[in-house]
């Protein structure tokens, strides 16, 4: 028997009424930009009434300034590496986020930095972890991928590297802030206390860029968990679980909990869904954080970037620092999830 139309249309209404998940941006282009990028500065249950109106507009700023140097690269011919690289540099360079500078301090008050870069064209990649002394960690990594034999480089080992290949190398006390060392300290007095949470991540960074080529690639720099166990790595520095980047589908960047994330494969796995199921990044993304890891009451969230300049920005937590620009646009950035209907989005 043939359903009447009223039904198939309510069946259709239905069906589009859950095709947008909370926390999700969506930018779908009706023809492939010249170029894109697309940027995050880490997710976290962050209160708008606890972040001040000096702070916020700090981070946009910054998230605005890091948009605008890989842009710039991009708009005049430059590779997408080259842009994810320069992006990450000027967050990593900045106290606001958990990155280089603002890194947090493990629980024996050490910054341990970690950092990895893919090339969608050739599905090379580089990392690095537990690195002390190395300014720009995303640095690092892409001379691991370029210039080594390997994928990822860990500790004295990494820094050595470094430093033969010329990077810029800082005493540890350079990556001091005073606001992650109270943060720390806080963490200390919850763990004598036996209360929960005193491990927090927030602030990591990422980038995805696609350059007028075609070419993706993305990166992902962090300083871990604030009080985390020394020597301990995360997702950020682990291709497939915190970067993934692939010209067939699509560059993934995330930030969360680092446990979770390498568990579930969380990169990989949402290009994998858009390469082999043909889903749409918006698909793809928004069930792996709001389904997937919400059932494990895992918190974080990604950027995704498709070949076709399409992006999006799921997260399940608060708010995620992000942002994103195209060709002849200015930078737009968001950081609570109704921001982007606050900015006719």
């Amino acid at each position: 028997m043939k359903k009447s139309l009223p039904f198939l249309f309510l069946l259709i209404m239905l069906a589009g009424c859950n095709s947008h998940e909370a926390g999700d941006t969506n930018t779908k282009k009706a023809t492939k930009p010249e170029w894109a990028i697309v940027v995050h500065g880490g997710a976290g249950n962050i209160k708008v009434n606890k972040l001040t109106a000096k702070r916020k507009k700090a981070l946009q700023e910054k998230l605005s300034e890091a948009l605008a140097a890989g842009a710039a690269i991009l708009q005049n011919n430059g590779q997408a590496l080259d842009a994810v690289e320069t992006t990450i540099r000027v967050l990593e360079n900045s106290p606001l986020f958990n990155a280089g500078k603002g890194a947090v301090f493990n629980s024996e008050g050490v910054n341990e930095l970690d950092a990895s870069i893919m090339d969608g064209l050739t599905l090379n990649a580089g990392a690095v972890a537990n690195v002390t002394t190395i300014k720009n960690p995303i640095s690092a990594a892409r001379k691991v991928m370029e210039v080594s034999p390997h994928v990822m480089l860990i500790k004295e080992g990494a820094e050595r590297f470094a430093q033969e290949q010329g990077l810029e190398i800082v005493d540890p006390s350079w990556f001091y802030t005073k606001r992650r060392w109270e943060s720390l300290q806080k963490a200390k007095e919850r763990e004598r206390n036996k209360l929960k949470n005193q491990t927090k991540k927030s602030g990591t960074v990422g980038c995805v860029a696609l350059d007028k080529n075609g070419n993706i690639a993305a990166g992902t720099s962090t300083g871990g968990m604030t009080n985390k166990k020394y020597g301990r790595v995360g997702d950020s520095p682990i291709i497939g679980a915190g970067t993934y980047a692939d010209n067939s589908c699509c560059g993934i960047s995330a930030t969360g909990h680092g446990e979770f994330f390498i568990r579930n494969v969380v990169a990989y796995d949402i290009a994998a869904r858009v390469k082999y199921n043909n889903e749409t990044i918006q698909t793809a993304a928004n069930y792996v954080i709001n389904n997937k890891l919400k059932a494990l009451n895992a918190n974080g969230g990604v950027i995704v970037l498709d070949k076709n300049g399409n992006i999006t920005m799921p997260f399940n937590t608060s708010a995620m620092f992000r942002g994103y620009q195209y060709p002849g646009k200015k930078p737009k950035v968001f950081i609570f999830h109704d921001d982007e209907e606050k900015n006719g989005e």
